[in-house]
């Protein structure tokens, strides 16, 4: 029940996941065997696993190099920037620049995630404050 994860600091909608999943782990197991397709069928049957969640998953534990989590905050923008020079994307333009890619394209999303490469960042700085002052 949520109540036994809450003092470990794990918020109500994780806590009912892990809940979830661990009823369903025998059912959850039989990916292993499965191909990619229905593996993420089975997984995003699950309430609260999406796209990325599976794809990950897939990608990991299955060895899929294809599996590209859609729905990821800073992978479109870093895979824009490093194959077309744009520092914004969406996972529709990510996915149609890593299409010379296929069937890697998790791999390679991967190793320019890994490079260091990174968009532009914008918005506001925090200061650095000094605390020789308290």
């Amino acid at each position: 029940k949520y109540e036994d994860f809450h003092p470990l600091g794990i918020a109500r909608k994780k806590a009912l996941l892990i809940i979830e999943v661990s009823r369903r782990a025998a059912r959850l197991a039989e990916i292993a065997g499965m191909d990619s397709l229905t593996a993420e069928k089975r997984l995003q049957a699950v309430p609260g696993i999406g796209p990325w969640s599976s794809a990950l998953v897939i990608s990991e534990c299955l060895g899929d190099p294809d599996a590209v989590p859609v729905g990821d905050y800073h992978l479109p923008n870093t895979v824009a920037w490093a194959l077309a020079g744009e520092a914004r994307a969406t996972d529709g333009r990510m996915l149609e620049l890593l299409e010379p890619y296929r069937p890697h394209r998790y791999r390679a999303a991967l190793m320019l995630k890994l490079s260091g490469i990174g968009a532009p960042k914008y918005g506001p700085r925090t200061e650095v404050r000094s605390f020789s002052n308290y």
